[in-house]
């Protein structure tokens, strides 16, 4: 049973982080020129692009783990890119929480522990 709940929260965070970093790709000038306003009055302010590229990076990372994670439990039932990929969301995760946090943005960073709670839980599922 283990298993059918960790493949669907593979799917959710792989879903989740790959549509985001696609989207950031796709939109990075749109994306940076939201951020910049939304960070305007943070330690951040002028690091906006970089922090950007660096939460693209632990997505994708995230995500492609995830999915992998998914191909691994339906073929082999081994757990380690899984494990890995729920590890990584919940990195991503917290990253992402910091920034909101620090943007006074409390409505986004409860939305992020929305999503945190199912990769802690695959953490501890797949560990």
């Amino acid at each position: 049973m283990f298993n059918i709940a960790s493949l669907l929260v593979l799917v959710l965070l792989a879903v989740t982080f790959i549509q985001s970093g696609y989207d950031k790709i796709m939109y990075w000038k749109d994306n940076v020129g939201w951020l910049k306003g939304h960070f305007a009055n943070t330690p951040i302010k002028d690091m906006v692009p970089a922090s950007l590229g660096l939460i693209l990076v632990l997505e994708m990372i995230s995500g492609v783990l995830c999915l992998c994670g998914i191909v691994q439990l339906l073929v082999n039932n081994q757990k380690t890119f899984g494990l890995y990929g729920a590890i990584f969301s919940a990195i991503t995760l917290i990253f992402l929480l910091i920034g909101q946090r620090m943007a006074k943005d409390y409505d986004g960073a409860r939305t992020i522990v929305i999503y945190f709670i199912p990769a802690v839980m695959a953490v501890f599922w797949l560990n």
